[in-house]
């Protein structure tokens, strides 16, 4: 039998290095990034890297070798292959310039086709939703791009006419659930076939190019490259299923790339938005506002968990309400307030929307309609208002989602300072730091305590002020009398001690009478003394403060934990240590969210009393004049 030599076996097989790799496959760095990018294979990172790397010490990029195995067999490697070919013959032709050749070999350009790797990574439509995250953020980021160096224009329109097409999905199905605002951009998560689908929809900025290359555009490229392929198959999928006609008909008028929208970088962005504010095409004649069907609560029944049903049937019912929410309501947006995010809201809700024809196209009606419920406004006033409408800032069409109900207007009225935009994607009975706006949200008795905490701030301190001074006076009498008092008693008496003998006389007097008590009490029944210990219990007695010792407690706690570590085993010691480091890193982390919050109560209790105070002097100083005025 003959003996195994070192690294001939185990993990040192398992691994394989790059330039190995490129050596097995026969292909450039370049080639073999966009191959491993396409096919979804990345490198991996070995238990134990000298064993891997065959005693080696330096650090290399290591893959595994039955994923290098299976490129080996992919149609992909053979047209990468061509590639190299094509170029050393066009640039043959065109030295020698034979350009009847070149011209033949640009005809037979060859094509790389990806239809196969979508199919063979996604065997199933809902494994494609599940990776839908970062292909949406990716292609609605690329879609915002003008035409550079390594991201043609065709890929950019590309990707913009996907993205819209999967927007109009989400208003047709009435699939949106969640939305926030952030520094990033719109978050946005839909649920579509059971399935939660999140991505951000970057804010609108001119594009401007950066000096030092920090993103390498050419490696997001070849990404933006397999996912236009996937969302297209996805899209397919998606309008077929609500019947709706694939690839969607919009007007003649939109997204088409002509010379003058190609220029002028504004109307590039409003025919992308016009384009959502339009009905799609259907294959069969059934209504758009046709609700699903309810619940088959007979079937659901058969399962005995009456408490799952119960809460599934409620999901349900503010799921339906929800899909309705602004039905019934016709919005108006101002040209100073970003009008995409909004678009999709409200029309993914059941709601009609427009904006300034004059300014951008695709409104479907004006200003002056009287049948507009709200007008989204993000300025501090108006010159022309109607009586008929509401005018709120942009925020409450997202709070109103978020928390899926109408919410009262006037605290988003014009010039009003909001609320605070909470986060729906934080989990409402986490560990960390929860303000108090969204303790509110799921305590509706803590409203009003919160909301009344400003208000009633300066009443309880005027308040707090005269019961230290009426107390500060009662002690002060109580004292006085005390020691009026004692002296009485010292001149009537007499003696340094301030004590008679008839009071000796009186001190024994009560102790004999207390031991025939006693004696009385030992001789009652047993009853009687059950009668007087249930009284006892029933009866209303004065409550004891009870003062904790903080020290105390936290000697205990200090005790406890080095307890536990010592009950840890050795080989466990490095993740008790990392799980106790966490777990400082979130306390540290919810004191300075606490304290950064005190701060700011206190910043704005500081700037309403100084407010008041300027408004008391103000008020004082007027009429002052004009009693001036009226003594003249």
């Amino acid at each position: 039998m003959r003996r195994p030599k070192k690294y001939e076996s185990g993990e040192a097989t398992q691994y394989i290095s790059r330039r190995a790799a490129l050596r097995k496959l026969q292909l450039s760095l370049n080639d073999f990034r966009r191959l491993c990018i396409l096919k979804g294979v990345y490198p991996r990172e070995p238990k134990h890297r000298r064993r891997a790397q065959k005693g080696s010490s330096e650090i290399k990029i290591l893959y595994h070798t039955k994923d290098i195995r299976f490129l080996l067999h992919e149609p992909i490697v053979w047209t990468l292959r061509d590639y190299k070919i094509f170029a050393k013959k066009s640039g043959r032709d065109r030295a020698i310039k034979d350009f009847r050749n070149l011209k033949r070999r640009l005809a037979l350009f060859p094509e790389i086709k990806l239809d196969h790797i979508v199919k063979e990574r996604y065997p199933t439509f809902i494994d494609a939703l599940k990776d839908l995250d970062d292909c949406l953020t990716l292609l609605f980021l690329f879609s915002t791009f003008p035409s550079l160096h390594l991201i043609p224009r065709e890929q950019s329109n590309l990707c913009r006419r996907l993205t819209i097409e999967f927007l109009h999905y989400v208003i047709a199905s009435k699939s949106l659930r969640k939305v926030f605002i952030s520094i990033k951009g719109y978050y946005f998560q839909a649920e579509i076939k059971g399935q939660k689908v999140t991505w951000i929809v970057p804010h609108y900025y001119p594009f401007k190019p950066q000096s030092r290359q920090e993103v390498d555009f050419k490696v997001m490229s070849i990404f933006v490259e397999f996912y236009t392929i996937m969302l297209g198959f996805t899209n397919y999928r998606l309008y077929h299923g609500l019947n709706l006609a694939y690839p969607p008909q919009f007007p003649s008028s939109m997204l088409q790339d002509n010379e003058d929208t190609l220029k002028d970088e504004t109307s590039f962005v409003s025919e992308r938005i016009a384009a959502l504010n339009f009905e799609l095409l259907r294959t069969d004649k059934v209504q758009e506002d046709e609700e699903e069907p309810d619940i088959d609560m007979e079937l659901l029944e058969q399962d005995g968990d009456s408490k799952r049903i119960i809460k599934m049937k409620q999901e349900a019912q503010e799921i339906a309400r929800l899909r309705n929410l602004f039905k019934g309501l016709k919005f108006f947006i101002n040209r100073e307030v970003p009008r995409e995010p909004l678009v999709i809201i409200i029309r993914s809700f059941g709601g009609k929307v427009s904006w300034d024809s004059s300014v951008f196209s695709g409104s479907t009606y004006d200003e002056s309609d009287e049948t507009i419920t709200h007008q989204i406004v993000d300025r501090p006033s108006l010159s022309t208002q109607y009586i008929s409408r509401d005018y709120i800032q942009p925020q409450w069409v997202f709070d109103c989602v978020n928390q899926r109900q109408l919410l009262p207007t006037n605290k988003y009225f014009l010039g009003e300072q909001l609320p605070p935009h909470l986060s729906p994607f934080v989990d409402a009975k986490r560990d960390t730091y929860i303000p108090p706006e969204e303790k509110a949200l799921h305590d509706p008795s803590l409203i009003e305590t919160h909301a009344q905490s400003d208000d009633e701030s300066e009443e309880e301190e005027a308040a707090q002020n005269e019961d230290d001074t009426v107390d500060q006076e009662l002690l002060d009498a109580q004292l006085q009398r005390a020691y009026q008092q004692e002296t009485a008693e010292y001149k009537k008496y007499g003696g340094p001690d301030g004590v008679n003998e008839d009071e000796e006389d009186t001190d024994d007097e009560d102790f004999d009478d207390e031991q025939e008590s006693d004696d009385e009490e030992e001789e009652l029944d047993e009853k009687t003394k059950r009668l007087q210990e249930e009284k006892k219990k029933m009866s209303v007695q004065s409550g004891k403060v009870h003062k904790v010792n903080k020290r105390q407690l936290h000697k205990a706690e200090v005790d406890e934990h080095r307890l536990q570590a010592r009950m840890v085993k050795p080989r466990h010691r490095n993740l008790f240590r990392k799980l106790i480091r966490e777990k400082q890193s979130k306390e540290k982390e919810e004191w300075l969210l606490r304290k950064k919050r005190r701060n700011i109560d206190n910043d704005t209790k500081e700037a309403k009393k100084l407010a008041k105070r300027e408004a008391k002097k103000a008020a004082a100083a007027a009429a002052n004049a004009a009693s001036q005025l009226g003594a003249k």
